[in-house]
């Protein structure tokens, strides 16, 4: 991106947001009193005129966004008439101001864009350019300033009044700038959830094949000795496969969560018999936590397939969750085979570990509600695991009980 970098961008609008509440808080001088200075009152006004443009903008460059944000952003230069284009140079959205009878500027504004997309730069554009037919226009004259993001230009920011002084264009060229910024941090919010998305595909994949192959193979098993079982155990099967490959929403409750577990946990019991013990222990108050989907199962598969599978003789697995005052702690322990240190880290951190450690290699499950984990609430939201070969594993996961991004929507099923 041209001029700032999403860092910067983001480091920007945090000071904008602190100078708009001390502002706002210093113009509250006295009961009878004018609420500050003119200049505080100024700053505050155009704080608050930014921070109601930004919401749109990040969702993208849309007529949607455009329509919404433009009359903000018109209102911050003060101009007559502003227009946003897409990267084609059409009219997403034109804000102020209509042309009058003979005027046709809504028209030129997309020759004005393409110019601008061509060269990459601010383009102040004269009388004779703006398609006016009466020698009064209060849109005579403008500018055309480029809105790059992550180094292409996408589309262009365009003002339009009577006169352009030098002031204007710089204030324009700020502004599409901070638009610029705002569209490029809607970009990495959608490449986010692309890689969450992607994240979440590649946890299905490596459950399903492992999985499916193991549970057909235990039904197979019961089909003649005990068919009552075997079908009990064909529809635990169905059940768990249609949610861990439902198609609505990133989150779910810590209940379904639970529910999912035990469908996997029952048949893996059916294929380990008395090999396999298990201890829930869970306080009902963070049933209805919102959590990422997927995010318990996995880490009781790997409990499973990389400690209690590889244990001779019985193994124990005790989940635990339980109320942490803000947050809900959950915890998946095992005294299996346990997993090399080094080996854990090196899959915890390095996507490319994947591959040479081949793809039943411990923590490939774990790697992945990591990332979803750190990705939703930040780093320190990611897991704590206590391993060490021949002492067990122990997962910690901390999700706090309300945040912003963690939405249970949509129907469960297919």
């Amino acid at each position: 991106m041209s001029g700032i970098s999403v860092g910067a961008a983001a480091l920007l609008l945090a000071a904008v947001l602190a100078v708009c509440a001390a502002a706002y808080a210093a113009v509250r001088v006295g009961r009878n009193r004018q609420y500050g200075t003119p200049q505080e009152r100024a700053a505050y006004a155009t704080l608050h005129t930014a921070s109601l443009a930004a919401p749109p903008l990040r969702s993208g460059l849309n007529e949607e966004s455009a329509r919404r944000s433009g009359r903000h952003l018109r209102t911050l230069l003060g101009v007559p008439a502003l227009a946003l284009t897409d990267a084609s140079g059409e009219v997403l959205a034109w804000d102020g101001l209509a042309p009058e009878p003979g005027c046709e500027h809504t028209a030129a504004v997309p020759g004005h864009a393409r110019q601008t997309l061509r060269s990459g730069r601010t383009q102040v554009i004269g009388a004779r350019e703006t398609a006016h037919a009466t020698p009064d226009c209060p849109l005579r004259q403008g500018v055309v300033v480029p809105l790059v993001v992550a180094g292409r230009v996408d589309g262009t920011l365009a003002v339009y009044g009577a006169q352009v002084s030098p002031g204007l264009v710089r204030a324009a060229a700020e502004v599409a700038r901070w638009v610029s910024a705002q569209l490029e941090l809607a970009e990495l919010d959608r490449s986010r959830e692309v890689a969450a998305e992607a994240e979440l595909r590649a946890l299905r994949a490596q459950i399903s094949p492992h999985f499916i192959y193991n549970s057909l193979s235990t039904v197979a098993s019961f089909v003649r000795t005990d068919p009552e079982r075997a079908r009990e155990l064909i529809v635990e099967f169905a059940e768990f496969t249609r949610y861990s490959f439902r198609r609505h929403g990133d989150f779910t409750s810590l209940a379904e969560e639970l529910r999912c577990t035990d469908r996997y946990l029952l048949l893996e019991r059916a294929r380990f018999g008395d090999r396999l013990e298990v201890s829930l222990r869970v306080a009902p108050e963070v049933l209805s936590v919102v959590v990422p989907f997927l995010c318990l199962q996995p880490l009781v598969e790997n409990a499973v397939r990389h400690g209690l599978e590889r244990k001779t003789g019985p193994g124990h697995l005790v989940i635990t969750a339980k109320d942490g005052g803000s947050e809900a702690l959950i915890t998946v322990e095992d005294d299996g085979a346990g997993i090399d240190p080094e080996q854990l880290a090196r899959t915890l951190d390095n996507h490319a570990g994947d591959a040479a450690d081949g793809p039943r290699s411990p923590g490939i499950g774990l790697r992945n509600v990591d990332v979803r984990l750190r990705q939703v609430y930040g780093d320190a939201y990611g897991l704590v695991i206590e391993t060490a070969p021949g002492a067990g594993t122990k997962v910690h996961v901390r999700v706090p009980k309300f945040h912003p991004q963690a939405v249970q929507t949509g129907p469960v099923g297919l």
